[in-house]
């Protein structure tokens, strides 16, 4: 008869979490520690099934992504494909719930202890009440955030530097002669959570302020059919109308830059225009953009999760008034809150304006 996880952690005198690991993430189980699982592991004719780790170690082999829209958008299919190239191949499965406001949030967290159906909670764009995650610590399941504002109330955090990003742009606008500079964003629709594409609007204003000469352009519009309109004719009727533009996002951008030329504005010469993304459009229209990689952050978060989930799951097993084996201690997230570099990419649609 086949053993079970249990009988063969206790031979190798490891916990179920490390024998779980010699199978699904062998990098991170030392070699004499693999070896000693494997070969008691073929003695006793083990081999991993997903049902017989769960019911043994408490884990579901889930994941749930939280995340404010929908899957189909460019940002977020890039994170659901890097976080699911590397949760798959370790056995997880990646639940997506979408909450688009701070009532749902709240909801989601309040009946995450009673359901016990995830391992880790992944957060992607927005904030967190740091107390309402306060009992998922007692349950072992970490909460890791993707492009966040904050790091408080998470384990580990990958991110980019939004305020960073939009002093590059601003800089780039101001050493080119511009005077008038415009954010086009878009609103909450009252949500009442915090977005990381809020710190854009917020890296925009200190930049303008660091210019005492710019004069700054905010608009602001409702995520909805009609944001490209209210966009366009927010920039024509603008007083005074800007010389140069900085979108919250490509997807905003591109269609503003397609459109607006039919109200005899040319591009850059008449109006500068930059991005922020880097879509596969941007590269074949000459948008200038702020470049991130959402596959990246996906996949890299999801390594966090796994070492989280891993760390949890040793602190778990650890039995307390037992000696752990000094090669099977909780060991802690390395470099817990990563923070990758953006890019300005320079192509067409900025210039010098044409009044100088």
């Amino acid at each position: 008869m086949e053993a079970d996880i249990q009988t063969v952690a206790d031979k190798a005198g490891v916990s179920i979490s490390t024998v779980s690991r010699t199978f699904t993430r062998p990098d991170l189980v030392s070699a004499k520690t693999r070896k000693k699982v494997m070969e008691i592991a073929e003695n006793l004719d083990f081999s991993v099934s997903r049902s017989a780790a769960s019911l043994k170690s408490g884990q579901s082999f889930r994941v749930a992504l939280l995340t404010n829209d929908g899957i189909p958008t460019w940002f977020n299919s890039h994170i659901f494909a890097g976080l699911d190239s590397v949760l798959h191949p370790a056995g997880y499965d990646i639940s997506v719930f979408i909450l688009a406001n701070i009532k749902e949030r709240q909801a989601f967290f309040e009946n995450l202890p009673v359901r016990r159906n995830v391992d880790a909670v992944v957060v992607n764009s927005f904030d967190i009440d740091p107390s309402e995650v306060s009992r998922l610590g007692s349950m072992h399941v970490p909460v890791i955030g993707i492009s966040v504002p904050s790091n408080k109330g998470f384990d580990a955090t990958v991110s980019i530097d939004d305020r960073k990003a939009m002093h590059i742009a601003v800089n780039h606008l101001v050493a080119l002669g511009h005077k008038v500079i415009g954010y086009v964003g878009e609103t909450a629709n009252g949500s009442h959570m915090h977005y990381s594409t809020d710190s854009r609007l917020q890296g925009f204003q200190e930049a303008c302020k660091d210019h005492p000469s710019v004069i700054p352009q905010v608009m602001l519009f409702n995520h909805d059919e009609n944001l490209i309109d209210a966009a366009i004719n927010g920039i024509l009727t603008a007083d005074p109308a800007p010389t140069a533009v900085c979108f919250v996002r490509d997807e905003v951008a591109l269609p503003v830059l397609y459109r607006i030329r039919r109200f005899g504005r040319e591009i850059p010469r008449d109006l500068s225009i930059i991005g922020f993304d880097d879509v596969n459009l941007s590269k074949q229209t000459g948008l200038t953009t702020l470049h991130q990689d959402p596959y990246l952050l996906g996949a890299t978060a999801a390594r966090k999760t796994l070492d989280a989930m891993n760390h949890e799951q040793e602190k778990r097993s650890a039995q307390p008034g037992k000696d752990t084996p000094k090669g099977d201690q909780p060991s802690e997230i390395d470099n817990p809150y990563i923070t990758f570099p953006i890019q300005l990419m320079l192509r067409d649609t900025t210039a010098t304006p044409r009044t100088l």
